[in-house]
């Protein structure tokens, strides 16, 4: 499962758009963007620009007793592995969970985890409001809590943009939830920064 299969992936979810909106209402308009990836930036069928390697993540898939919960927006998920056939293909996400895109690295263990999950009430939907310097914890099935600072929020990337889950030289939580319930719609997409 090298860099071919993340690329397969990744084409898949954005084309896709896997994360189905549910809730009603809309994205805030004045969300922030920050650093040289904003959302100007990532235009459709852009490239990341290069990269040193990164530090050798582990891209197994996630094991069980994972969590993810940002405390200020109210988001408290256990992590799945995401299944590419049933998310993309067949429309098919489970509810009350937040997936770890399969292919990426997994939290802790450097490079790029790309978690996504519905914009639903209980799930991503408070993602929306999410701003630079919230604070996104990770257990893990030892207890242990990454803790990372939100340094990114990008509320309207378009689903043809792939860099999103592109391997990164330093450790980074990517989470993504979509805008509105057609494959075309944007993608909302936050990163976060271990500290």
């Amino acid at each position: 499962m090298g860099r071919p299969y993340i690329a397969l992936a990744g084409a898949a979810l954005v084309i896709a758009g896997i994360v189905v909106f549910a809730a009603g209402g809309q994205p805030r308009s004045d969300a922030v963007s920050t650093g040289p990836s904003s959302s100007v930036a990532a235009v459709a069928g852009s490239t990341p620009p290069p990269s040193a390697p990164a530090a050798s993540p582990t891209l197994a898939p996630i094991a069980d007793g994972y969590r993810v919960q940002v405390p200020r927006l109210g988001i408290d998920l256990p992590i799945a592995e995401g299944d590419v056939e049933r998310d993309v293909v067949v429309q098919q996400t489970p509810e009350n969970f937040a997936f770890h895109l399969p292919g990426t690295a997994v939290p802790g263990e450097g490079g790029n985890t790309y978690l996504y999950a519905h914009a639903r009430r209980g799930m991503f939907l408070t993602l929306w409001n999410a701003r630079v310097g919230d604070e996104v914890f990770v257990s893990t099935p030892a207890g242990t809590a990454l803790k990372y600072v939100v340094t990114e929020v990008h509320p309207r990337v378009s689903p043809d943009d792939t860099s999103w889950i592109q391997p990164s030289p330093t450790e980074r939580l990517t989470l993504q939830t979509s805008t509105g319930p057609d494959r075309t719609d944007p993608r909302f997409v936050v990163v976060a920064a271990p500290v």
